[in-house]
């Protein structure tokens, strides 16, 4: 699949989510505050990007503000669908907010987050 058709079966961007090809990964770019009012716009994209076979996706959340447990189980559920269909999914985190809200939620050892995007070439780590 071409990275312009990855484009055309992407959700359209919305005020918390854009999805975007960057090399062999399929980026989902979170931003804003992901809550309870907001969370079904990123479940949008996070559906698309791990409903195909073997989904590598990387979900950028240095952009959020703010995330509550609704965006927690929004990640766990897209993480789940990505393993069952032979594939991972990673956060992207510089933050230390996010870094405690893993720990507090005892979700760290299943999101040990990057704190950069891996290089283009990076597919089997």
């Amino acid at each position: 699949m071409t990275a312009e058709a990855d484009e055309r079966d992407s959700p359209a961007a919305n005020s918390c989510a854009i999805t975007r090809s960057y090399g062999p990964f399929t980026v989902v770019e979170i931003s804003g505050e992901i809550d309870m009012a907001t969370a079904d716009l990123v479940v949008e994209h996070l559906d698309a990007a791990t409903a195909i076979a073997e989904p590598d996706v990387l979900v950028d959340l240095r952009p959020v503000e703010f995330l509550d447990c609704s965006g927690l189980r929004v990640l766990c559920r897209a993480e789940r669908r990505a393993r069952e269909r032979g594939g991972r999914l990673r956060i992207v985190s510089d933050g230390p907010r996010i870094d405690r809200l893993l720990r507090a939620s005892g979700l760290l050892g299943r999101f040990p987050p990057l704190r950069a995007m891996p290089s283009q070439e990076e597919k089997s780590q």
